[in-house]
């Protein structure tokens, strides 16, 4: 299992996020997330969303549940697939697509998001580093990531942030 402390400039908050990914066969896995805000003590989100990959084309799909205490239930799709710019795959550009419908199969929400991913191993002695640079196409802003082995700091231009610690 996969944990990991975040804390965000809107929240205000310390939550505990948890994952989970149960293999299905050796593309295929049900991917389960978790959170608790540590704020009021209660779990503030839950998702499961069945992820399948296809490597031949750099790409993955994944469709969805989700559940969150200020939106309720709502149902997600989601694609990614990377084209890389080097030979050796450090630097790829990314696109990246999510809908998220209600109950009712009314859309909700939908992101898009194109961005270059650039990972640097042995930054320093037993330090990698990834850098992405992207833009969310459909609110028309871009944003930074910087993740360092543990640590990942995201950043957009409208002020929003938050951090991660993967423990």
């Amino acid at each position: 299992m996969e944990t990991s402390l975040r804390f965000g400039g809107d929240s205000r908050a310390l939550r505990l996020h948890a994952k989970e990914k149960f293999p299905i066969d050796s593309k295929t896995f049900l991917q389960v997330h978790g959170e608790l805000d540590t704020r009021v003590g209660a779990p503030s989100s839950f998702s499961a969303v069945m992820r399948h990959f296809y490597p031949d084309l750099s790409a993955s799909l994944g469709v969805g549940v989700q559940y969150d205490k200020r939106e309720m239930l709502w149902y997600t799709v989601r694609g990614k697939k990377s084209f890389p710019v080097t030979t050796n795959g450090l630097l790829s550009f990314n696109i990246k697509g999510r809908c998220d419908v209600d109950k009712e199969f009314k859309a909700r929400k939908s992101r898009g998001a194109a961005e270059f991913s650039w990972s640097v191993f042995n930054f320093q002695k037993d330090q990698d580093v990834r850098v992405k640079l992207g833009y969310e196409v459909l609110k028309k802003v871009p944003y930074l990531q910087i993740r360092e082995n543990n640590w990942t700091f995201n950043a957009d231009v409208n002020g929003r942030w938050n951090v991660r610690y993967d423990l």
